[in-house]
Order: structure tokens, then C-alpha cells, then sequence
């Protein structure tokens, strides 16, 4: 089987993945909640949130840095990356479950296809697929604690798990095209929804980070 065969599979279907997020979601639902929520990343002020004490910010790739399973940046956002980098000089890096995931992109290729079009910004190679998986990968290319590290995805249960576990504030955007993914991502999707508005109305409350008070103070268009 062909790792692009692989990577083109496991994007659909993630049966670890799935049996990891049950559990989680019995034992530990609070982790599906996000710090903040904002459309995009437009709605980031990047240098506010260095201004308060962040070092680093981990951005994920599909819908939300890029179209599903493309390679360039998604066009609106140019000018929000382009800050994003000027805030965090060499402290901004993709933790892809396609891009640099060893299982799906066993020489890197798709990592550095992807460096190459946004602007030369790291894609962290890693062996876990999100949300399993430690923060050590991460934290040794940043130099810093993953409470310092703003995690940004548009995924309940990969991206925003991953990032609570590990001690990262998470921040959600919407989708960007909802109408490239397959449709089992689609499903999946509105059964995340299904949950965290659930919970939302339970009145869950995210898990604690010490400086998610001041993020707040940094975004625009919460949504």
C-alpha cells in the first residue's frame, strides 16, 4: 500500500483515532471544548498575544491554513500569516495529521512541499496522529513549555483535544471548505457539533490555562 494510498485512507478514516476520542469524550469531555473560538485566523491579534506571554503558535493545516489535502495557503489569509510570522519570528510551525505525520509522509515530501509554499514556516515531523500522542516533538523545536504555545486548529476532536491535553491554549476557527472534504469528515463533523453544544449547554467549561483571560483580550469576532 502506497503511503499516499495510506495518507488518502487514514484522512477519512481513523479507527484509533475514533476509539481514543470515546474515551476521552466519557471520561474526559472538558478536553473538546476550546479556549477561544474565532472564524479564522484574521480574527487573531498575533502581536497582541506576544505581548501577553506567548512564544509560539502550532497551526494545523487542512482547513485551517490551507483547502482539504492542498498545499497552498488559503488566499484570504496571506496578510494574517504574514503577521502571525512577524510576531513570532521562527517560533510558527504546522503539526499536520497529513504533512509531516511519518505514517502518511514517510520521506517528508509533503512537508516540504508545504514549507515551500507558505512562506518557509516549519511543518513539525511527529509520529502520533493528533489527538493521541505528547507535546515533547513540539516543545523541543520551540525551546518552551506548551503553556506558551497557542494552538490553532479547526477540529473538536484532533486538534482542540490534542491541544488541551498537552497544556496548550486551543483555539478554534470554523472550516474553511467544508465542500472539499469527504464526506465521512462531513459526518464526523456535525457529530462533534452534536457533543460540544451538548456540553455547551451543560455548562462545561474548558479546561483551565493561565493565561487564557488575557487571550481573550486578543481576538476580534469570537465566535
Amino acid at each position: 500500500m502506497t503511503a499516499s494510498f495510506r495518507r488518502a485512507l487514514g484522512q477519512r478514516f481513523n479507527p484509533a483515532g475514533i476509539l481514543f476520542t470515546v474515551s476521552v469524550a466519557l471520561r474526559q469531555p472538558h478536553l473538546f471544548l476550546p479556549h477561544l473560538s474565532v472564524r479564522d485566523m484574521r480574527s487573531i491579534d498575533w502581536a497582541a498575544l506576544r505581548q501577553v506571554g506567548f512564544r509560539g503558535v502550532v497551526l494545523d493545516k487542512d482547513n485551517t491554513l490551507t483547502a482539504p489535502y492542498l498545499r497552498s495557503l488559503w488566499p484570504p489569509l496571506a496578510d494574517s500569516l504574514r503577521e502571525c510570522v512577524q510576531a513570532f519570528p521562527g517560533q510558527v510551525a504546522v503539526f499536520s495529521n497529513s504533512a509531516g505525520l511519518r505514517e502518511y509522509d514517510p520521506d517528508g515530501s509533503e512537508a516540504r512541499a508545504l514549507e515551500e509554499s507558505i512562506e518557509g514556516i516549519h511543518v513539525i515531523r511527529h509520529e502520533a496522529k493528533k489527538p493521541a500522542g505528547s507535546a515533547e516533538e513540539i516543545e523541543r523545536v520551540f525551546g518552551c513549555p506548551t503553556s506558551q504555545l497557542v494552538m490553532v486548529g479547526d477540529r473538536y476532536f484532533t486538534d482542540v483535544v490534542y491541544g488541551n491535553k498537552n497544556g496548550f491554549l486551543t483555539i478554534l476557527t470554523e472550516p474553511l471548505c467544508l465542500s472539499k472534504e469527504p464526506f465521512v469528515v462531513q459526518q464526523v463533523r456535525k457529530f462533534e457539533s452534536f457533543l460540544v453544544s451538548l456540553w455547551n449547554r451543560k455548562r462545561l467549561k474548558p479546561v483551565e490555562h493561565p493565561l487564557r483571560c488575557e487571550a481573550v483580550k486578543c481576538v476580534k469576532d469570537l465566535v
